[in-house]
């Protein structure tokens, strides 16, 4: 029972990060400009998983080649995202952008689900998943109001 706790805790610290970051991200964005405003994000996140890896270490750095291609793409997927968020944040306000923004990902995390893409165990679409995900959109719809 504590390690799902610790799970569901961890889990909301990453919400946090996505809360606190993408606004900042979004102002930087509307300063320098989205692309160069991912640059500088991207480099501070090359520069702090450096660190980690040296300091912490016990990774396996050296199998990179044994990656599956699509994982190359993970960092394009983060730049669309960074974009995102600095159209949307000046448009919709933070509370709407992240709404949006976790709707879609429970959206396309079902669907990774639901096929077992990228090699995750398949937990098919079901009426419960369609039902949290309309009342979460409806519930961030009412908070963004």
């Amino acid at each position: 029972m504590m390690d799902k706790i610790l799970v569901y805790l961890v889990g909301l610290l990453g919400g946090v990060a996505v809360g606190v970051q993408s606004p900042i991200a979004g102002k930087m964005g509307q300063s320098i400009g989205g692309t160069a405003g991912s640059f500088i994000v991207h480099l501070g996140g090359l520069i702090f998983s450096g660190l980690l890896l040296i300091f912490r270490g016990g990774e396996n750095i050296r199998d990179w080649h044994k990656l599956p291609w699509y994982a190359f793409f993970a960092g394009a997927f983060g730049l669309i995202l960074y974009l995102t968020i600095n159209y949307t944040l000046p448009r919709l306000g933070s509370t709407m952008m992240i709404m949006l923004i976790i709707v879609g990902q429970l959206l396309m995390g079902m669907l990774v689900d639901h096929f077992g893409w990228f090699g995750v165990d398949v937990r098919p679409i079901d009426l419960p998943r369609i039902a949290g995900v309309l009342l979460l959109f409806a519930g961030g719809f009412l908070i963004s109001r």
